[in-house]
């Protein structure tokens, strides 16, 4: 299937590792132009890499999300580079794993306010592109019970009801917002690695949870996210779509 991505543009928050630079290289790889920010030089510079490999226009940028201005002057320079924006996706995300005052802010700062800032700011961009995409990103922690009070968890719930009022407000501008709400997922440079060496007992607990007997890999979390931007989804707005493996166990309607 064409997904008709060939010369559109897509700014991405966050995506200098794990679900993100594999979306980052599925966009590359269906000939999108790719933006990419994240926390450390090193790390953007091997996604660039990986994007001239791939042969499409990129541009990517080491900052820190947290300053509020820095994801708006991001979007705005990127959109720059590439001439325009079609897809924009905010990857960040952090869990402190403690019900605390702390724990809220920092995920607020870190994962919430820079998607939020983020979509303000590509907005205009998107209103622009005849293929207007937004994809938020939420977890399964949002719609199960999943290791007590988080919250990360509510917050990530949160991102549900904001894309499905999204997708609503900006319908009428030509602009999709998705939410996809992914379980564990395996990247070779994410989190469940360093948990499986750190915590093994956990490690397979979770994975026994998972009917298919494995977590979700990056590459197909990816194929699925960027099927939903692109344009041969283009009847398909406000929906939460799950991808888990069976990992929660609701029935979804």
């Amino acid at each position: 299937m064409d997904l008709g991505l060939k010369g559109m543009k897509a700014i991405l928050v966050g995506a200098n590792g794990g679900i993100g630079r594999a979306v980052a290289k599925v966009l590359a790889a269906e000939g999108c132009a790719v933006a990419i920010c994240g926390r450390t030089q090193d790390k953007v510079d091997t996604v660039k890499g990986e994007l001239d490999t791939a042969g499409v226009s990129n541009y990517v940028e080491a900052l820190d999300v947290t300053d509020a201005a820095s994801v708006p002057a991001f979007v705005e320079k990127a959109a720059g580079e590439l001439g325009g924006c079609d897809i924009f996706i905010s990857f960040t995300s952090a869990n402190p794993g403690e019900d605390s005052d702390a724990g809220w802010e920092t995920i607020l700062k870190t994962d919430i306010l820079p998607m939020r800032r983020g979509i303000a700011a590509a907005k205009p961009f998107l209103a622009k592109s005849e293929n207007g995409s937004i994809i938020c990103m939420s977890s399964t922690g949002a719609v199960e019970e999943f290791m007590g009070v988080q919250p990360y968890n509510a917050l990530k719930a949160a991102v549900i009801n904001y894309s499905a009022a999204t997708a609503q407000s900006l319908a009428a501008e030509g602009i999709r917002c998705n939410c996809f709400t992914p379980g564990p997922v395996w990247t070779d440079d994410g989190p469940w690695p360093q948990i499986k060496q750190a915590a093994p007992d956990f490690f397979e607990q979770i994975v026994g949870s998972i009917p298919n007997g494995r977590m979700t890999t990056g590459e197909e979390l990816a194929n699925a996210i960027v099927f939903a931007a692109s344009p041969a989804c283009k009847a398909m707005t406000g929906t939460n779509i799950v991808v888990d493996g069976g990992f929660t166990k609701r029935v979804q309607f």
